[in-house]
């Protein structure tokens, strides 16, 4: 189970096996990864080419030095032309290449193995809520360029006992308006009505929004 499919010459049933194995454990990495987590179709499409794409490159080289420098040149060219995304999009990405590679050797069994080891980490940290910061929010609040924002919301956030502290400003609406997040400590999942009214009394009756921490921090 674990030794090597390829044989020299390639036959045409070996690379179907290949092809086919790395094609399947892409779609179900894609599958694994987009547990519990948003994935774009894009990346979802990329998951499962890359692994195919990845053992077709291996099987090509077979020791070729010259093909395996063109191919790294190549690379080169594509990660300068890439944007750089979440931490579980890369790990996502670095693990279908893994398993591309693995497959692109012969060693299909190797390449299950991997994928189920994998699985099952990504599967039970996310369960367990691994590196989550259940009840940190993202709270953006639009004020008139005229405000203060300077504490502000200081007493509102007192009277609460929400822990709060300034992540970004940004100038909106040609200047006119002013947007204000804040990394909000909430001691429940969500934030008391009777805050966000003060919040609006506050603003002037202007966008108040709040968002997950993990999901929006990566934007600023």
């Amino acid at each position: 189970m674990l030794n090597c499919l390829l044989t020299t010459p390639i036959t045409i049933s070996e690379l179907i096996i290949i092809l086919a194995g790395a094609l399947i454990l892409g779609i179900l990495t894609a599958l694994v990864f987009s547990y519990r987590g948003r994935m774009s179709s894009s990346l979802a499409l990329t998951l499962v080419i890359l692994p195919v794409a990845m053992s077709m490159i291996v099987i090509m080289i077979n020791g070729n030095l010259g093909i395996a420098v063109a191919v790294a040149g190549g690379f080169t060219l594509v990660r300068f032309r890439s944007i750089a995304g979440t931490g579980r999009e890369i790990s996502a990405v670095f693990t279908v290449m893994t398993l591309g590679v693995i497959c692109g050797m012969g060693y299909i069994g190797i390449a299950v193995i991997f994928f189920v080891f994998i699985a099952v980490l990504v599967i039970v940290l996310s369960l367990l809520h691994f590196g989550e910061k259940e009840h940190e929010k993202l709270l953006r609040i639009t004020i008139p360029e005229s405000y203060d924002y300077t504490g502000l919301f200081d007493d509102i956030f007192c009277k609460y006992g929400v822990k709060a502290a300034i992540e970004k400003i940004k100038t909106t609406n040609m200047g006119s308006l002013i947007d204000v997040t804040y990394k909000i400590s909430l001691h429940g999942d969500t934030m008391p009505k009777e805050m966000l009214d003060e919040i609006r009394i506050q603003n002037g009756n202007l966008c108040v929004m709040i968002t997950n921490y993990e999901a929006e921090r990566e934007q600023l």
